[in-house]
């Protein structure tokens, strides 16, 4: 490399396009730089917030804003997929539903497409409050809990207290990422506790994912795809993971 910052550059343009990577294999792609000087280089982009050090590699930026750090910045990312996620999700409810709607960037825009029908809507999530907020026929319930000012999210024991308490007909979820070795998940522990106790209690679960995070690895599985009842995505999903769907008898939109 001929610079500090063309090494960095290129090491951080290699974790972003790989998603989540181990330390071994940051070697592999740059075997010229020394140990020292890869966990020098990792320390200073993490601290430029260009990747995010994990024990034994590290990860996108991306990967992990999907699930717990600023709402804003998920916000500006897929707009376009997001949107017409958020149009085929509210799509899917009818009159009569007793609906969780998860916290995140596309539930928001869900949230913000929901449309004003006599139904019971359950959320932890303060973004999507604030637009559920503008119905007038429906009954709107925020969970209790600890709230997290990235995710805008509320979790812990009341959250998950409180679900555990309501059967839902449908639970419109948000995910980071899926393969096929970890099923559907997040980069949040405290919310992947909400959404699994969500999953638990519904009737149909609908995953919401753009085709962009499909072959990514998560830490935290929220539910395997067998789990699922339907899949909102955009028109990009790969013909594998279609095809998993297929086998799984899990409906696409």
């Amino acid at each position: 490399m001929d610079s500090v910052e063309g090494r960095r550059s290129a090491i951080a343009a290699y974790i972003n396009e790989m998603s989540s990577v181990t330390f071994g294999q940051i070697k592999e792609a740059f075997p010229d730089v020394s140990d020292m000087t890869i966990r020098t280089d990792l320390k200073a982009l993490d601290e430029a917030k260009k990747i995010v050090r994990v024990h034994g590699g590290a990860k996108s930026v991306e990967t992990v804003i999907g699930n717990d750090d600023l709402l804003g910045k998920r916000a500006v990312q897929n707009v376009d997929a997001k949107q017409v996620i958020a149009e085929k999700a509210a799509g899917l409810v009818r009159e009569n539903m007793t609906i969780f709607v998860d916290s995140g960037s596309t539930t928001t825009l869900l949230a913000a497409q929901f449309p004003d029908v006599r139904c019971l809507i359950i959320t932890n999530s303060i973004s999507c409050a604030v637009e559920f907020a503008r119905l007038k026929k429906a009954r709107v319930y925020v969970t209790g809990g600890q709230l997290n000012r990235n995710s805008l999210s509320l979790t812990g024991t009341s959250a998950v207290t409180e679900l555990l308490q309501i059967h839902f007909d449908l639970a419109f979820l948000g995910a980071t990422s899926y393969r096929s070795d970890t099923g559907f998940t997040c980069e949040s522990l405290e919310d992947n506790v909400v959404k699994r106790m969500a999953v638990s209690r519904a009737a149909e679960v609908v995953v919401l994912m753009d085709s962009s995070k499909v072959g990514k690895k998560g830490s935290f599985t929220m539910c395997d795809l067998a789990d699922a009842s339907a899949i909102v995505s955009d028109d990009a999903l790969p013909e594998k993971f279609l095809e998993e769907c297929r086998e799984a008898s899990v409906k696409v939109y």
